[in-house]
């Protein structure tokens, strides 16, 4: 086997600042020194404890009348699951377990405190046979063949 000529390379490499010693003041003067490009922008309250500043809208806030909440489930549908469930002999428990909901869930939908979410009204709606949604509420649910 034949001697391997090993050479020495040595290489150098000059590490950039860290992110400290960059943002520190001596680096900032070197690099305006040298004519580079230095962006510096001013933390808002920095160090300090100023996360409950009145501000111009807080007043503005204040001065608003307009009540904002979500849209509740009618009266009306909530009537109409009740009396389709009683029809078909189910409790709000026996409802909320075939449709895969907790019985609290039938409970605020019958009372009208729930947010409607359009698959728990398809769930309901498949289950006692009547339309929640839509213009003709408490209708009887046509049945739609299945197409595979």
């Amino acid at each position: 086997m034949a001697e391997s000529d090993w050479d020495t390379v040595t290489v150098l490499r000059k590490k950039g600042p860290t992110a400290a010693q960059a943002k520190s003041k001596q680096a900032i003067t070197a690099a305006q020194r040298r004519g580079e490009d230095v962006e510096t922008t001013k933390k808002w309250s920095a160090g300090q404890n100023k996360q409950h500043l009145v501000t111009k809208n807080t007043a503005k806030l204040d001065r608003e009348t307009e009540e904002l909440h979500h849209e509740r489930v009618p009266l009306e549908v909530g009537k109409v699951i009740q009396q389709g469930r009683q029809e078909k002999g189910m409790t709000q428990k026996d409802l909320a377990t075939k449709i895969n909901e907790k019985p609290q869930v039938i409970a605020d939908y019958e009372s009208g405190k729930a947010i409607p979410n359009n698959q728990v009204m398809g769930k309901i709606e498949r289950v006692i046979g009547r339309k929640l949604r839509g213009k003709d509420i408490g209708q009887p649910l046509e049945a739609k063949p299945k197409t595979k």
